[in-house]
């Protein structure tokens, strides 16, 4: 087995809802699809109040080139364009639909081979369908697969390490649709000129390795990698050297390496999109933590209230100290639970209050814990003291924005010390400069 070899930790992985089936979620009654969700800038609405739109209909376009545009997963009327509020409670713009009674999900539109469509095709084709990274970065694809001049795509790598724990979206994919991950890599390698694709899996993930090896048994161009229980094992630039034992230069990006990284859910998406005519409109949400009464995997329309799906869940336990949007290592809170569901929501994690608390921290007792685990090679308790200091250029020359903020450093700290807090700082501080 492989993995990364500076730095990580193993936390327990806590997938309490692995042998759970991917269940439906029905369509909203009001479906609110926010216009930022991806990174770069918000779409555009194409649509204004009073006007009907059918399931799949573009409702709002790219911004920019760094962006993505949205769909509506349901059919009915746009109510208004109006600023709610997202999980961490700020205020962006939305566009409101007033679901039709009776909508059911979006069904297949075309059928497509590979071979019949061109690499310019396939990239236009996810540009349009909104498509972005969906293990949480949400990266426009489009951007990712238009390699700049100058540059190869050597290696698709495949991200189905999924090493934040509790959340089992992506290997619950990998179990029930091998097939559409398998197109999309070759979609993705044909878009980009690539011969050669490699799907990295963490090895806790045994029936998703199985299933996989499966998918591929005749296609020699793509190899599946058992890797090592190890976080972060997900990150892009740790899972290319796991995967390939190529190394990102500090600063770079995958490509800089030869290689493009894209989520399991992701290649599915590219699949569906360009094979099925599906623009990205639902994805798969894990809600679970340890008092979650029915936790499970939900295949969720975009726009649905995160409270919906807690309810799924069975409400919210009596002890709740905490919701978390994503995982536990790189989630955040939510401060509203009535905030729609996005492309970037990978799960609800609900922890009860005595795992929510941060401990008093204490004062820095030198064990070099932080600078152990540190995937990047930094020294985190020094780029803390940085902030604290306010030396921005210090922590600049110390690599600060090089941080993945994986967290790693603040969960192995035995002096409870928040160390990613500050240096998120460090990096916000440093962006100014």
């Amino acid at each position: 087995m492989k993995t990364f070899h500076k730095g990580g930790i193993h936390p327990n992985p806590d997938k309490l809802t692995a042998d759970m089936h991917t269940m439906p979620v029905a369509a909203p009654a009001v479906c609110r699809l926010m216009l930022s969700q991806a990174i770069g800038a918000p779409a555009k609405p194409v649509v204004k109040p009073g006007e009907s739109v059918t399931a799949g209909q573009m409702v709002a376009e790219a911004g920019g080139f760094v962006s993505a545009p949205v769909h509506t997963p349901v059919s009915g009327t746009v109510k208004k364009i109006e600023p709610v509020r997202n999980p961490q409670g700020l205020w962006q713009d939305a566009i409101i639909i007033e679901t039709a009674p009776g909508e059911n999900p979006e069904e297949q539109r075309q059928s497509r081979t590979i071979d019949e469509v061109s690499p310019k095709e396939i990239i236009d084709i996810v540009g349009r369908a909104g498509i972005v990274g969906l293990g949480g970065a949400t990266f426009p694809t489009r951007v990712k697969l238009s390699v700049p001049s100058g540059k190869k795509a050597e290696v698709i790598v495949i991200n189905g390490a999924e090493c934040e724990p509790y959340l089992t979206c992506d290997d619950r994919l990998m179990q029930e649709n091998p097939k559409a991950i398998v197109d999309g890599t070759r979609l993705i390698m044909k878009a980009t000129d690539c011969q050669r694709a490699v799907i990295g899996i963490e090895e806790n993930k045994t029936l998703a390795i199985e299933a996989m090896r499966k998918a591929v048994r005749d296609i020699p161009s793509i190899t599946v990698e058992v890797l090592v229980k190890k976080y972060p094992q997900g990150s892009e630039k740790q899972l290319i050297e796991a995967t390939t034992g190529r190394v990102v230069p500090a600063g770079g990006l995958p490509i800089d390496a030869g290689a493009i990284v894209d989520n399991v859910a992701t290649a599915a998406a590219v699949a569906d999109a360009v094979l099925r005519g599906l623009p990205l409109t639902a994805r798969i949400v894990t809600v679970t933590g340890p008092a979650v009464s029915k936790p499970g995997n939900f295949l969720v329309p975009l726009g649905t209230p995160v409270s919906t799906l807690i309810e799924l869940a069975g409400g919210l336990p009596e002890d709740t100290g905490k919701v978390i949007g994503g995982g536990p290592m790189m989630g955040r809170a939510m401060c509203d639970l009535e905030a729609p569901t996005t492309k970037g929501l990978s799960g609800v994690l609900i922890l009860p209050r005595g795992m929510s608390m941060r401990a008093e921290a204490g004062p820095c007792i030198r064990c070099a814990r932080c600078v152990s685990v540190c995937p990047m090679g930094l020294e985190p308790y020094l780029l803390m003291t940085l902030g604290e200091l306010g030396r921005w250029e210090e922590a600049k020359a110390r690599g600060a924005a090089n941080c993945l903020e994986c967290g790693c450093c603040s969960y192995t700290c035995p002096a409870s010390r928040p160390l990613l807090d500050y240096i998120r700082l460090d990096k916000m501080e440093i962006r100014k400069l």
